[in-house]
């Protein structure tokens, strides 16, 4: 070939589309979006309204720009949620960003567009390296049933400390007459008390008395009965699509079903049980300096979950005979109860992990 045919042919080639990041600062009516070649120069900055025309707007815009494949995202749980959702259902890869630090801001300043770029070049510099929830399947289900019930769980406490405050300054004889039942007798005796017809400063007082009684206990009937609704469903939920959780020794629905969440409806965003067990809050942390090599108790990641494998590991050391052995050999080799637990709860996170993660995509060992 010449090199007039060469030049005529490449001329007819058609160009190769350069990869770009995309980076976005999401708020709750407005979304800035930054696109950043692979060398970190900033390609464009532009703003779109945080609704589902908005989201193709953006991505329309950024892919002007270069090829999209990743895309890091402040806020994946909260007001970009729905922005993540649709990148995802694009193919494209979304990372959750944390917000830049403060001695970034110090240095760069505070803005919307500066925040987008720096969760671009979060996810061009490898710092971003969380793969964000789809929030697309029942596990979106499960995360919202249970934040109806944990709030319906706080508020039927404090219904029922309210309830027991007012009979602390009751009348007497009603104070007497109640005291010697149960909770749940008590409730539905207050549930029916009536206030008397009589007048009087004494007897305003008595009616208000029972008035209050009696709303604090329907309330807390109602909340119950929300809770056990709330309860049935997720227990429903996994035994449906997760029923593998709840065979073990030790997972009961409520702990299945924050490990689930945590999890997100896409597990395979996560590359290992290390990584889960780090999301747990369960994996050591290296702390050496010098001649002193040790480790750290990790004090981040989800707190639920990792209360959700405490609960697991309590459980175990009281049922289980095989974990019962284990605490007793581990004591023996002269470790610490608490350093027995820590174990206990990262071997609980590996077993849930495996138990999760499809089996096709676990990295070979």
């Amino acid at each position: 070939m010449t090199t007039r045919e060469r030049s005529t042919s490449s001329s007819t080639d058609p160009p190769v589309r350069r990869e770009v990041v995309l980076g976005v600062d999401t708020h709750g009516e407005v979304h800035v979006a930054a696109v950043v070649s692979p060398l970190g120069k900033i390609s464009g900055t532009e703003s779109f309204p945080a609704t589902a025309a908005g989201y193709r707007q953006l991505l329309v815009w950024a892919r002007k720009r270069g090829t999209v494949r990743r895309a890091g995202v402040e806020g994946t749980g909260t007001f970009g949620a729905g922005l993540s959702r649709y990148l995802l259902a694009q193919q494209i890869q979304v990372f959750e960003v944390n917000r830049p630090d403060r001695s970034a801001r110090r240095l760069l300043g505070k803005s919307d567009p500066l925040d987008a770029q720096a969760a671009a070049r979060a996810v061009l510099s490898g710092r971003a390296r969380a793969r964000a929830k789809s929030g697309d399947g029942p596990v979106q289900s499960a995360r919202l049933f249970k934040l109806a019930k944990d709030s319906a769980v706080k508020a039927r406490t404090q219904a029922i400390n309210q309830l027991k405050a007012v009979l602390v300054i009751a009348d007497p004889a009603l104070r007497e007459r109640l005291s010697t039942l149960g909770n749940a007798e008590l409730f539905r005796t207050c549930a029916t008390l009536s206030p008397p017809d009589s007048e009087g400063d004494e007897d305003a007082v008595t009616q208000a008395t029972h008035l209050t009684l009696r709303m604090l206990a329907e309330r807390i009937e109602q909340l119950t009965r929300q809770i056990n609704e709330l309860n049935q469903r997720l227990t429903e939920l996994v035994e449906r699509h997760a029923p593998q959780l709840l065979e073990p020794v030790g997972i009961g629905p409520n702990s299945a079903v924050t490990l689930l969440i945590t999890m997100g409806d896409n597990p395979e965003r996560l590359n290992s049980e290390a990584s889960f067990a780090a999301l747990c809050g369960v994996s050591p942390i290296e702390y050496s300096s010098g001649r002193r090599s040790t480790r750290r108790l990790n004090h981040g990641g989800d707190r639920q979950a990792n209360a959700a494998l405490h609960r697991i590991v309590f459980t175990r050391l009281r049922h289980d005979p095989r974990t019962q052995a284990y605490y007793e050999r581990r004591t023996q080799e002269g470790k610490t109860r608490r350093e027995i637990i820590r174990c206990l709860k990262r071997y609980a996170a590996r077993e849930v992990f495996n138990l999760v993660r499809p089996v096709s995509l676990a990295p070979a060992l």
